[in-house]
């Protein structure tokens, strides 16, 4: 067997596997929106993003993921990093009632009234008959659309 043709096998256990337990939060919409305010404060100020990164006590690179809205800031960064702009740490949070709330789809409604119907069913028996018309409607054993 040749050196490249045994790179090409892959045996079962090296396979990668999938991903179980914690995953790190991507980014919400209020990170975003606090990181553009400390953006649009530094530029106002005429601070560099390196000299705003010096002043906060974090690198270049961190800086700008939080100005990004990659990174989260944590509550005991948030404080420092309004000192350095000379803001008061609300600043960050000024007009964030006014981000637009995200609007379910109309298959999350249905999901959501079927949740809450389900709930309301107080007979166990129906609640598992539901169940099983479910999975059976899966399965394909009931037609329809």
């Amino acid at each position: 067997m040749s050196p490249a043709h045994s790179l090409s096998v892959v045996s079962e256990s090296s396979r990668p596997q999938p991903r179980t337990g914690y995953t790190r939060p991507r980014a919400q919409a209020v990170d975003q929106f606090v990181g553009d305010r400390i953006r649009s404060r530094r530029i106002n100020l005429g601070l560099s993003l390196q000299q705003i990164a010096d002043a906060i006590g974090v690198t270049y690179q961190q800086a700008h993921k939080y100005e990004k809205g990659a990174n989260r800031i944590a509550a005991s960064r948030l404080p420092v990093i309004a000192q350095a702009l000379g803001v008061e740490v609300s600043y960050f949070f000024e007009g964030l009632n006014q981000l637009e709330a995200p609007k379910p789809t109309p298959q999350q409604r249905m999901l959501l009234e079927l949740a809450r119907s389900f709930q309301a069913l107080q007979n166990r028996r129906q609640q598992a008959a539901l169940c099983e018309l479910a999975r059976a409607m899966v399965k394909g054993e009931i037609a329809g659309d």
